[in-house]
């Protein structure tokens, strides 16, 4: 039985173990991800209508967050945007779909709360399939004038970004400091760090950019 409901928190602890075990050593040896979810929720970014979890047969196997991001186009002119993650599903429940239900739900609630673009950053592979494209097509770039590989876009009302450049500006609460990450992971129950090919292939799609003129 198959339930996903906003977040409460009774949830803290429990999403926060499913983070970490979903992240740990799959971009970095150890990870931050769970540290990030620990401080979003007191951000005045975040967006608890877009918290969510959710459960198989009352256990919480998965959890999904959005944080508020902006465009701005070449005018000046600022658009208000969604961003989510971390979005994990228990390692013990990965590639059974899970993640990809939790995904549609919230898109169709951040539709139905008056949102109309996401922005994330991630390995293609796992989000093509879910509607997003590479920034390049949307002509959305960082502040730099580049468009990384690993940046994409969904829109969720057709045609809103019109073709015109934006610049896209995460949320000040994504620049978390890897050494305030470290000491929240020094409190809790030791997991070992270890290098693995997935650090490498993020880290190649990381460095990567879609060149200016190619689509």
């Amino acid at each position: 039985m198959i339930k996903i409901r906003n977040e409460k928190e009774a949830d803290y602890q429990r999403v926060e173990e499913i983070t970490r075990k979903a992240f740990y050593n799959l971009y970095i040896p150890g990870c931050a991800e769970h540290y990030l979810v620990h401080v979003m929720r007191q951000h005045e970014d975040f967006i608890p209508e877009l918290d969510f979890v959710m459960e198989l047969d009352g256990q919480i196997i998965g959890n999904i967050m959005y944080t508020k991001a902006k465009l701005m186009d070449e005018a000046g002119l600022e658009k208000e945007i969604l961003t989510f993650g971390p979005v994990c599903v228990d390692p013990a429940y990965q590639r059974m779909g899970y993640g990809k239900q939790l995904m549609e739900y919230s898109f169709t609630q951040a539709a139905t709360l008056g949102y109309d673009v996401i922005v994330i950053f991630g390995s293609p592979v796992n989000y093509v399939s879910r509607g997003f494209k590479s920034c390049k097509k949307y002509n959305v770039c960082l502040e730099n004038g580049k468009y990384p590989a690993a940046m994409m876009v969904k829109e969720l009302v057709s045609g809103v970004l019109d073709g015109r450049k934006w610049f896209y500006y995460d949320s000040p609460v994504m620049a978390i400091s890897e050494e305030a990450a470290q000491q929240y992971d020094d409190t809790l129950e030791k997991m070992e760090k270890k290098h693995r090919p997935s650090q490498e292939e993020f880290y190649i799609m990381s460095q990567s950019f879609v060149e200016e003129g190619s689509h």
